[in-house]
C-alpha cells in the first residue's frame, strides 16, 4: 500500500505544480506557494489553491473560484492522475482493508454512467459504498441505498470532512436507509 500512496502523492504534487504553472501564466503569481502554505505540511489539493485565490482577491468564495479557475476547461484544471479501481481495490485488500467508494452521488454522472461504475466497482471486488452524508437530499441516500443493494455492496456514511468549516458537521445527520447493511458489520464478524 505505501508504494501506491508514494505514486498517488508524486502524481498530487505534479498536478499541484502544474496548476500553479498555469495560474502563473494567467497572471497569478504565487499560488504554489499559497497553497503548501494552506496545506500546513500535507497534500496540495485544489482546495487550498482555492482557498489562496480567494484570500488573495481573485474569487469572493470558493465557489467563483472553481467557476473561474479550477473546474474542468478552465485556466488552471490540471485533469488528475489516479491509479486504477482494481489497484486500489486489491492495495485495500491486500492490506486487510475494506474497498469503499466514496460519495458517488457527487460525481455528476448520469444514473446509466453512475451504476456502470458501481457495477464495475463491484465486479472488480468493492465491498460497500457511500450512502449517507450530512447534505443529501433524502431522496438521494434513498436511491444510493437501492443501488448498494443492486450491486451487492455494504454502506457506509460518511462526512466528506476535509477542514472545519459552517455547512459540514462532523458525523452528524448520517443515518442508513432500513435495507442496507453498514460496512462496519463485517469488521464486527471479523472481530469475533
Amino acid at each position: 500500500m505505501t508504494a501506491l500512496l508514494e505514486e498517488q502523492k508524486a502524481r498530487r504534487q505534479l498536478r499541484g505544480q502544474m496548476i500553479a504553472e498555469r495560474l502563473e501564466k494567467a497572471r497569478i503569481p504565487g499560488a504554489w506557494e499559497g497553497a503548501l502554505r494552506l496545506a500546513d505540511g500535507g497534500a496540495v489539493t485544489r482546495g487550498h489553491f482555492a482557498r489562496f485565490l480567494v484570500e488573495a482577491g481573485h474569487a469572493k468564495n470558493m465557489a467563483e473560484v472553481f467557476k473561474k479557475y479550477l473546474a474542468r476547461g478552465k485556466t488552471g484544471y490540471v485533469p488528475p492522475q489516479w491509479c486504477t479501481i482494481k489497484q486500489a481495490i486489491d492495495v485495500i485488500h491486500h492490506s486487510g482493508g475494506k474497498a469503499v467508494i466514496a460519495h458517488p452521488g457527487r460525481y455528476d454522472l448520469s444514473a446509466k454512467w453512475l451504476k456502470r461504475l458501481l457495477a464495475h466497482f463491484s465486479e472488480q471486488g468493492g465491498d460497500a459504498m457511500e450512502v449517507a452524508q450530512c447534505q443529501q437530499a433524502p431522496h438521494e441516500r434513498a436511491q444510493l441505498a437501492t443501488l448498494a443493494v443492486q450491486f451487492g455492496l455494504l454502506a457506509s456514511q460518511g462526512s466528506d470532512f476535509h477542514q472545519p468549516c459552517a455547512w459540514i458537521e462532523l458525523g452528524r445527520k448520517l443515518w442508513l436507509p432500513a435495507g442496507v447493511e453498514g460496512v462496519w458489520h463485517s469488521w464486527e464478524a471479523a472481530a469475533e
